[in-house]
């Protein structure tokens, strides 16, 4: 009987431990548990974010609460409430936390449309990376995608999110700072989807020759990323949309440039050490900083 007992434990325990595998449900009993069964078992998120506040409250895992919680209100189009959880309490959350939650932030404002602070933000964590406080000092760090970990580099994010930052400010029309970005991001780690959004902005600065080259280049499969029929397609679409344009004489974003000195140099330092050879051809920011200050006078 004590025998069969035994079994009885063993092949409970094992049912268990294959449950919260499937379901990805951390073991336990305490609120931020009980918050990701309402979540990711039940399909409850009302519920959950309930029990994601009493784990905040009750110092149950607040790192991870306090992130699924933002990233569960943004799924129910809560995302100016996620944010003002975010600013309230990450303040009790570890340090090795805050970078995640800067990434949640990110998407949250870039879901409410508020593109100053996606910018502000982006440059926040660009500011750490030339600064050497990004990714606890080492050179690559673990990132997840559809539920996949992979290493990232410092250089691979450094491109990421300066592709970012151009996006941005091509939601502000300015497409001058969004041009001057992608390049860096480009010589940086050069990717086919940044390919079409620069070729995008040159479009938009009436640049038709260096747009259609830069197309071209995904379309010949001359930059990584390229063999991405999506990528492809929409480089096709971009030099449809170019053959069909005028190429008016248009200077009047030529004003909208802002990028702070400071930032400016931090960016270039970063450039001329991870692409010595390509900077010296491409001084763009000194090109943009002396345009500036003609302008200015």
């Amino acid at each position: 009987m004590e025998m069969g007992s035994n079994n009885k434990k063993i092949f409970s325990s094992k049912k268990e431990d294959l449950f919260h595998v499937i379901h990805k449900v951390p073991a336990g009993d305490g609120p931020y548990v009980r918050a990701k069964h309402a979540q990711l078992v039940q399909k409850d998120p009302e519920a959950a974010i309930v029990l994601f506040w009493k784990a905040i409250n009750a110092g149950d895992r607040v790192d991870s609460a306090l992130k699924d919680m933002a990233v569960v209100m943004k799924q129910l189009d809560r995302s100016e409430e996620a944010i003002e959880a975010i600013k309230s309490f990450r303040g009790l959350c570890s340090k090795q936390s805050q970078e995640s939650l800067d990434n949640v932030l990110i998407d949250l404002y870039k879901k409410c449309g508020k593109v100053e602070e996606q910018i502000e933000m982006l440059k926040r964590k660009l500011r750490l990376i030339y600064q050497g406080e990004a990714f606890n000092g080492k050179p690559t760090k673990t990132a997840r995608s559809h539920g996949k970990k992979f290493q990232v580099s410092v250089r691979q994010e450094t491109s990421r999110l300066l592709g970012n930052l151009a996006w941005a400010y091509m939601q502000k029309t300015n497409f001058m700072a969004a041009e001057v970005v992608y390049q860096k991001a480009q010589m940086i780690d050069p990717d086919a989807n940044k390919a079409c959004n620069l070729g995008l902005c040159l479009i938009k600065r009436t640049r038709y020759n260096e747009a259609r080259s830069v197309l071209e280049d995904v379309l010949y499969g001359r930059i990584p990323g390229c063999e991405d029929g999506r990528t492809r397609k929409r480089a096709e679409e971009l030099l449809l949309e170019l053959e069909s344009k005028q190429p008016p004489p248009d200077l009047s974003d030529l004003l909208g440039l802002n990028l702070e000195d400071e930032f400016v140099n931090g960016l270039e330092e970063m450039v001329r050490v991870w692409a010595p050879s390509r900077s010296k051809r491409l001084p763009i920011f000194e090109e943009i900083s002396s345009f500036r200050d003609r302008i200015a006078c």
